[in-house]
């Protein structure tokens, strides 16, 4: 029989009881539940996921000779590092740039990973064999970011049994297995999100069931492959505190206590432990926590400070123009306009330093924690969870446009709550996806990552609107639904817009080089420089180089912030 803590839980949980006296086999049996001619978008279950997979995978190896970052490259050197160094000098290498800077466990799975890698090609694993991008390297790391994407198919698989609504859920689970943050970051710029995140809805699915020790136990593995995820430590600490650690009345229960810390600690001690005994700690948090980086990373992610950024540009032109007697920051006057990696400063605006973001985001948090802590289920944790990650995507220092995901993953999950739930995860996702396109930057992949959203969007907010839409009930509701309408409209001009401005700004360039070039011959003058090489790679170069990164930045940073206030006004008023 289940302890009245867990029944509880589980009735908060999943809802669809309503009365207190569930039973741990009734939730089991809810769990294994499966309809037999279910379908998702009139397809039999069965069918509609092995295509799914079928598909997916094949569009996977075809994107094998696409356009990889540097990225690759630091995965490569990764292997070289694990396999051909001892454990003693991980953290210590430097033979590439490309240092090792995530947690042991990643560590671990890079060794891992160097082994078949050896046997394939033994250049894979040279260590001095800097940049090596053979085919046998491409096909090797591509290959081994599709298998291990299996994890995360397997997790969204459990999601839905015994969901409220398999149906729906279906869509949402496909959606996640096919997002294009994952064919974009993972399958052409290459990393292993995919496999990570795959983890993280395995530790959600078992805080779902109930299982909070699993789900404990699951996220600090996670937390020692990729460090970036102690942004949802918070939600963690308090749901985990509050629902498995204490009883509905505040009473702590000590053996459930002692149980989640031991398995936390036993996770950490076989990931950090062996840096700890060799004395390599103080270097091992160094490589992982590098503080001298700027505030905005090489575009300026679309958060609150993409637009705190984009005011002082616009403020710097007005006092430019109009004369104005405000006394300007020299060295803000050329910051933060052409997408360099660097500190940020602004020339008007007061600048921002990582203990301001830090307090902000803490500050942030702490709010969504105490009703979280109030309100201990699992709604309430999986939307505490994903506001923990937006307001770190907000409001940190730094932030890379890739940490999108860390908000539209567990968002995905909350879509199916209700219509205010799933319009908030329409925009969070159009503008998050579209805040990914400019790592892409030649013209096959800006093709297939534009066409492959689009029918991604259509196949998943489609038919989730049809089942969930409602009406606006208020004037004020009609004008901000037809508001956000409009802003979502915007998206395919504004791709027609940033496609547009390179190639009139490499025009532009090539008529003023002429233009130039017959000045010197007339005038028998010193001809300039030439012109620097532009961002975006393409020939010549203009005035106009950053200018469709930050119409990408500042649109996207609209849609998102309109978003996280969105989010969090529902989660504290209405849930």
């Amino acid at each position: 029989m289940s302890s009245p803590t867990l029944l509880r839980s589980r009735f908060h949980d999943h809802g669809e009881k309503r009365t207190e006296d569930i039973t741990e086999e009734d939730n089991v049996a809810e769990s294994k539940a499966e309809p037999k001619t279910s379908t998702w978008l009139n397809m039999d279950v069965s069918v509609a996921e092995w295509d799914i997979f079928i598909l997916s995978t094949c569009l996977k190896l075809l994107l094998f000779p696409a356009y990889h970052s540097t990225d690759f490259e630091v995965h490569r050197n990764w292997l070289a590092i694990t396999h051909s160094l001892p454990l003693s000098k991980w953290y210590y290498d430097t033979t590439s740039k490309w240092t090792l800077d995530y947690p042991p466990f990643f560590a671990y799975f890079e060794k891992v990973l160097s082994i078949p890698a050896y046997f394939i090609d033994k250049r894979i694993v040279d260590l001095n064999n800097l940049d090596y991008d053979a085919w046998s390297v491409v096909a090797y790391q591509r290959t081994t970011v599709i298998l291990t994407e299996l994890v995360l198919g397997a997790a969204v698989l459990r999601f839905i049994r015994g969901a409220r609504d398999p149906a729906l859920q279906r869509i949402i689970s496909a959606s996640l297995f096919l997002h294009p943050g994952f064919l974009i970051v993972d399958h052409i710029h290459f990393q292993y999100n995919g496999f990570m995140f795959g983890i993280l809805l395995w530790s959600i699915y078992m805080a779902r069931q109930g299982d909070k020790l699993s789900s404990g136990f699951l996220f600090a593995v996670l937390l020692n492959f990729k460090h970036i995820y102690m942004y949802l430590a918070p939600a963690y600490f308090i749901y985990l505190l509050r629902s498995f650690c204490m009883s509905p009345q505040g009473e702590v229960l000590p053996r459930n206590f002692l149980s989640l810390a031991n398995i936390v600690i036993a996770v950490f001690v076989v990931s950090v432990g062996p840096f700890i005994l060799m004395g390599q700690l103080p270097q091992l948090l160094s490589r992982l926590f590098p503080f001298t980086r700027g505030l905005n990373h090489a575009y300026w992610a679309p958060n609150a400070w993409a637009l705190v950024t984009a005011a002082d540009r616009v403020l710097l032109q007005i006092v430019k123009r109009i004369g104005l007697n405000v006394s300007l920051n020299a060295s803000g006057i050329t910051s933060t306009s052409r997408g360099l990696v660097g500190d940020t400063v602004f020339a008007v605006l007061p600048n921002i330093k990582p203990i301001h973001t830090f307090a902000i985001t803490l500050l942030f948090q702490t709010i969504f924690l105490i009703k979280l802590w109030r309100t201990p289920t699992y709604k309430s944790f999986l939307a505490g969870l994903t506001l923990c990650g937006y307001t770190s995507f907000m409001f940190g220092w730094h932030v890379h446009e890739k940490a999108i995901l860390l908000v539209l993953v567990p968002l995905s999950l909350l879509a199916c709550e209700s219509y205010p739930y799933f319009r908030t995860f329409t925009i969070a996702s159009v503008a998050g996806v579209f805040s990914l396109f400019p790592l892409l930057f030649t013209p096959p992949e800006i093709f297939v990552e534009v066409i492959y959203s689009t029918l991604w969007a259509t196949l998943v907010f489609v038919p989730l609107n049809r089942r969930m839409y409602e009406f606006p009930r208020s004037l004020p509701g009609v004008i901000v639904d037809l508001l956000e309408k409009v802003y979502l409209a915007g998206f395919p001009i504004l791709q027609i817009v940033v496609t547009a401005i390179p190639i009139l700004g490499s025009r532009t360039s090539r008529s003023q080089q002429a233009a130039v070039a017959g000045t010197c011959v007339a005038g028998n003058f010193s001809c300039p420089e030439p012109y620097p090489a532009p961002l975006n790679g393409s020939s010549g170069s203009s005035s106009l180089d950053f200018l469709p990164l930050m119409l990408t930045s500042v649109y996207c940073a609209v849609g998102l912030v309109w978003a996280f206030l969105r989010l969090s006004w529902i989660y504290l008023k209405h849930d």
